[in-house]
């Protein structure tokens, strides 16, 4: 088959493309798109997660994309010390973590979880008596767990498996729904295969005993059984003074109160938060949606963490929040990086984790609130910029850090300045 050519007649259709070794895929993807020689060649570096194995984990792959990762210092989570990995492309995201944690070492974080439940949900409509129905689904719970149990006779093995059933009435717009909750114990797995086989599995039962029919059966990522909480305690003369601790609580109490400060405010959380759960090979998305959709569980966006000041006058800082992770089945098993991730945190399971991310989150939301409230969030995060703006203006080596240290003290972080510093730097 000859490759598509650049240019109007180009088809995006290339059949049997999913068949094609990784190899063949960039050669057609390089001529549709025309790229050059160079960009081939990087596209084919596929860095430490050998071709075969990226072919294995998703559809049609032609290459990979490095996420650096760095390791945060100076965690102390329940009284012992951890190195944490962390995957991010935004600059300055590490060295946050790092600083809220040396400022409460002696003390650290300390940190909880509600359990490891998740929740699968299954979606009857068309049911004539819906009440009636909720209530001959309970009775049924016995049969139900029996079903659900059956299909993971080794995570009930492991101590996991079925818990209960929750039936809630939905008014919708196309009318009432009979929503079927199974509540799992997922333990050391993040629990989406495990739920999701449950929910197909008493789907047509639910359907006979409801008399309804029924549609979706598929977990929420709203795993508000599966709660991970961490608090710390930030000492007045560790961070500055009351004045620095009050322009936390500040910044802390306009995201309480508004949606549009909320969702920034969150966002640094996730920051930390992603980075680990990236580095881990967990579903950062599930995480991401779980989050935001917990921030808004009163039917109001608000912030994921809350702080106030304790009986000695210091600033005390805590999260809660769904974290949905594991340590066993997806890319957590399948990729070496994941795996030496997971080594180097130490943890053997799901609970821990979840316990060591949540504490990075509230490091994370810390630092951007320290930095808000004292010296703005530009001075850091752009000295972080400058030497990206260094290294797009051509300098290497030691230039990047010379360049980029001229564009902070002129407090101008812009190309065409790199590019003029770099010119004089140069002669």
């Amino acid at each position: 088959m000859t490759p598509p050519q650049h240019g109007h007649n180009r088809s995006s259709r290339i059949a049997g493309f999913h068949r094609k070794s990784p190899q063949e895929r960039r050669e057609l993807v390089a001529a549709f798109a025309g790229l050059d020689d160079e960009t081939t060649r990087h596209l084919a570096d596929m860095g430490n997660l050998p071709a075969p194995l990226a072919d294995k984990m998703i559809e049609n792959v032609i290459a990979t994309m490095n996420i650096p990762i760095g390791v945060a210092t100076n965690m102390k989570i329940d009284g012992e010390d951890v190195l944490v990995p962390m995957a991010t492309e935004e600059s300055s995201v590490v060295a946050a973590v790092c600083n809220a944690a040396r400022q409460t070492y002696e003390e650290g974080f300390t940190t909880s979880v509600s359990g490891t439940l998740m929740i699968a949900q299954v979606q009857a409509v068309d049911v004539p008596d819906p009440y009636a129905a909720r209530l001959r689904l309970l009775e049924r719970r016995d049969e139900i767990k029996s079903i659900c149990d059956a299909c993971d006779p080794l995570l009930v093995r492991l101590g996991g498996g079925f818990r209960d059933v929750e039936v809630r009435i939905l008014d919708t717009l196309g009318g009432t729904m009979v929503i079927t909750h199974l509540i799992v114990d997922t333990r050391d797995a993040m629990g989406a295969n495990a739920v999701n086989t449950m929910a197909e599995k008493i789907a047509p039962h639910i359907a006979g005993w409801t008399g309804g029919r029924v549609f979706l059966r598929i977990l929420s990522n709203l795993a508000d059984r599966r709660l991970a909480r961490a608090h710390a305690v930030w000492k007045l003369d560790a961070i500055g003074g009351a004045s620095v601790r009050d322009g936390i609580i500040s910044a802390y109490q306009f995201a309480a109160a508004d949606p549009y400060r909320a969702a920034t405010h969150n966002k640094g959380i996730m920051n930390g938060i992603s980075a680990v759960v990236l580095a881990t090979g967990n579903d950062s998305r599930a995480v991401e949606a779980g989050a935001h959709a917990y921030a808004a569980r009163d039917g109001r966006y608000t912030s994921l963490t809350r702080y106030e000041i304790n009986g000695n006058g210091d600033l005390s800082g805590s999260i809660e929040l769904p974290l949905a992770v594991g340590l066993i089945g997806g890319a957590t098993k399948i990729h070496p990086t994941a795996q030496a991730c997971l080594k180097i945190l130490g943890v053997t399971t799901a609970e821990r984790l979840a316990r060591i991310i949540a504490a990075v989150g509230l490091a994370q939301n810390f630092s951007a609130l320290k930095a808000l409230a004292t010296v703005g969030i530009q001075s850091g995060h752009m000295a972080l910029h400058a030497q990206n703006i260094a290294i797009m203006a051509g300098a290497v080596g030691d230039e990047v850090e010379a360049v980029a240290q001229v564009l902070v003290e002129q407090k101008t972080v812009r190309i065409d300045v790199a590019q003029e510093v770099l010119g004089r730097m140069r002669g």
